[in-house]
């Protein structure tokens, strides 16, 4: 049988890279594509422990010109694509009174116009494989959250860029899905608690919001992208799957 391919953004770390792994042990060709050739190479040594059949693009989202080459790459280096998974994203809080243009341009352009323009340029190849786009967002895009409306904004764009797009690409068999994480533990989430006194406390008061009493991993995020990126989701488009512990509910 042929192996499927996907593409994944943000795929060096977190959230991606655990998609990255899962995809391979499926027999999935995967590129992942990052910003930092150095976190690439990390993340190419990690993920060749499991195949082969995996390589990395140096790309940033944030620029359509380099969205539109990634894509071209991953053509070019596996020849199809049937799965594009946007995992790449970036964190900030600030409040309101404080937003400046350089903090909504970073947010901005990574989290909705990177999705938005990988996406356009994938459609071709995915239309003719009849493939899917899984989408990141996140429990911050289907609900306020407090002192990151920035943030909420942002991954609130993904969630109905999401929905919008499933209905605009249904009559070419493509489905296209987001998942809705709450806090994971992955660099961002670290990232998050570096600058507390305690980052264990910190951790701790930020898993007792959850009423499983724990935040998430970064392969129970993937392991719902993968699904949704399977056969055995044929029925599923416009979806927004929450994996947050609860906290939606």
């Amino acid at each position: 049988m042929e192996k499927k391919a996907v593409l994944i953004t943000g795929g060096t770390s977190g959230i991606g890279l655990a998609a990255a792994k899962m995809f391979l042990n499926l027999g999935y060709i995967v590129s992942v594509l990052g910003r930092d050739a150095k976190k690439g190479q990390k993340a190419l040594k990690l993920l060749r422990r499991e195949s082969e059949d995996v390589h990395f693009i140096r790309a940033d989202v944030q620029k359509p010109e380099d969205c539109k080459n990634a894509v071209q790459e991953a053509l070019q280096q596996w020849g199809r694509l049937d799965c594009l998974v946007n995992s790449a994203g970036i964190y900030m809080e600030e409040s309101a009174e404080n937003l400046t243009e350089e903090s909504y341009s970073a947010i901005m352009d990574t989290n909705i116009k990177g999705t938005m323009f990988m996406s356009k340029y994938a459609l071709p190849a995915l239309k003719k494989k009849k493939g899917n786009i899984v989408n990141v967002s996140s429990d911050a895009g289907l609900q306020g959250n407090f002192g990151c409306s920035l943030y909420c904004a942002s991954k609130g764009a993904v969630t109905l860029y999401t929905k919008a797009l499933a209905l605009e690409t249904a009559s070419w068999g493509v489905r296209v899905n987001c998942v809705c994480p709450g806090d994971i533990m992955t660099p961002l989430t670290e990232k998050q608690v570096e600058n507390e006194p305690s980052k264990k406390d910190a951790l701790k008061m930020m898993a007792s919001v959850y009423p499983v009493g724990r935040i998430g991993t970064a392969e129970e995020a993937a392991a719902v992208i993968v699904f949704l990126a399977s056969e055995s989701a044929g029925f599923v488009t416009g979806a927004a799957w929450t994996v947050d512990g609860g906290i939606t509910a």
